[in-house]
């Protein structure tokens, strides 16, 4: 006789039969895993972060700030604008810090708490569990949609298999849209893309991301983790026995098998694993997480919360699958949560964050470069004056219009000749080209060295310097 527990107010038998190794293998991509759902507190976690993760990324490009785009990676341009500030090629030093920053908190994170990054927050984990969503209100259960796979095709099929895709397709063309949005203009591009105004350029990114979309989180799914993913190969060496991980206790599980809820395990031989195998079904990797520590393990708890219901049902203690450590399984040991690694990852992490901040903190909202005149390093006016002919670039790195004033610093008795105030508007640079004219007798060596003083006219205190030459010849 075969015994019943509930998970979910769904009747589930006990002894379920186990996949076929011979028959089954995970890793061939063919093999489509349903994946079973489940209710628990890891899970109500998971789908809150990624529904905030989710709410982010879709509003992040409709936001503005001082009536521009408040995110916009604009390529073409080679600008990003980031709340207020311009990121141009000579601020990639901040955006290098802020990759090196964010791999070491991921580093941090793992080496305390595992690979958690990957079961609540990763995109592709969002995504799939989005579209997994659809095929459920769809095509059922993880047991209805199997069987309706092995069904033959009828118009019942046909209509949920459509609705699925085209759910599918639809989140996927405003997922592309949503990630353009963040190179281009969105609003434009929602505009354009939808009154075929667009150029084939937006067309064909839009298009390109909405499949790769569809086919990552409609069909590759757990092989994007499985074979893909880099960080699954690597993780494990930031690991070490007081990491917490999603673990299986054999200690108490084993030895598994099927028993009524009225049995005494201990006098069967038998731990508190009753064997039903809900951990597997319900893994969107497909492991077994009783096999141990394996690298396709994401983290996300969904074992956790499958084990601790069946765990209600037979009255026995919460726990057998947990987040938890090598050393706590340990007889006597306790985890060590404050040990080397974690400082050493703390330290780092916070020295980093400081000099991201000095470099943001010291960055001038304008830039200067100087050009020369190669074809002629001097030459000599009607009244006998040594002219050097220079050309300034001036970059105006701010979001907002602003007056520049040059000056220069380390010469005395110059004639300026040209403009010494211009007009940059936002996010755009100006070529200034003007001449200096020095009486010879007051130049004591063949070149001597200067400097070209720009600064704001608003606020004179914001200055930057570069340095030049004036050439007087022999």
């Amino acid at each position: 006789m075969e015994n019943k527990i509930e998970v979910k107010n769904i009747p589930v038998d006990v002894k379920i039969q186990q996949p076929d190794p011979d028959k089954f293998d995970r890793f061939n991509p063919r093999n489509r895993i349903y994946v079973r759902a489940v209710n628990g507190l890891h899970q109500m976690l998971r789908q809150r972060l990624g529904f905030i993760a989710m709410l982010s990324f879709m509003l992040l490009p409709w936001l503005t700030f001082n009536g521009q785009q408040a995110i916009l990676f604009d390529i073409f341009e080679q600008k990003f604008n980031i709340f207020g500030m311009t990121l141009w090629p000579q601020d990639l030093t901040i955006l290098a810090w802020i990759c090196i920053i964010a791999a070491f908190a991921l580093f941090l994170v793992t080496a305390f708490y595992g690979r958690v990054w990957c079961g609540y927050m990763c995109p592709q984990t969002v995504w799939t569990f989005i579209f997994i969503w659809f095929e459920e209100k769809f095509e059922g259960s993880a047991n209805q949609r199997k069987k309706l796979d092995q069904r033959p095709m009828d118009f019942d099929k046909f209509w949920r298999k459509s609705a699925k895709h085209l759910s599918w397709v639809g989140f996927s063309l405003f997922t592309s849209l949503t990630f353009a949005g963040y190179f281009t203009p969105i609003a434009d591009l929602m505009v354009n893309f939808f009154t075929w105004q667009a150029s084939s350029y937006a067309v064909g990114c839009v298009l390109f991301f909405t499949a790769c979309t569809y086919g990552n989180a409609g069909w590759m799914r757990e092989i994007m983790c499985l074979h893909i993913c880099p960080y699954s190969r690597f993780q494990s060496a930031m690991f070490d026995k007081d990491t917490f991980t999603v673990t299986y206790d054999a200690a108490r599980g084993e030895s598994r098998g099927p028993r009524s809820r009225k049995q005494d395990p201990k006098e069967m031989g038998l731990g508190d694993c009753i064997d039903c195998n809900l951990c597997v079904q319900v893994c969107p990797t497909g492991i077994d997480i009783r096999n141990g520590l394996q690298y396709e393990c994401i983290n996300c708890g969904a074992c956790i919360d499958a084990c601790d219901g069946v765990m209600d049902k037979m009255n026995y203690p919460k726990g057998l699958i947990a987040y938890t450590t090598e050393r706590n399984l340990e007889p006597g040991k306790n985890t060590k949560a404050i040990r080397p690694k974690l400082i050493g990852y703390t330290v780092v992490l916070m020295v980093m964050v400081g000099v991201l901040a000095a470099d943001i903190m010291s960055r001038k909202p304008m830039d200067l470069d100087i050009i020369r005149d190669r074809n002629q390093l001097f030459r000599e006016s009607n009244e006998g004056l040594i002219e050097n002919t220079y050309t300034l670039k001036i970059l105006n790195k701010s979001q907002q219009d602003h007056y520049y004033e040059v000056e220069v610093e380390g010469l005395s008795k110059y004639t300026f000749i040209g403009k010494q105030e211009v007009h940059v508007k936002a996010g755009e640079s100006y070529s200034l080209p003007l001449s200096l004219a020095i009486d010879p007798y007051d130049l004591s060596k063949p070149v001597t060295e200067f400097n070209f003083v720009l600064f704001m006219k608003e606020t004179p205190d914001i200055r930057i310097a570069q340095p030049s030459n004036f050439f007087k010849g022999r």
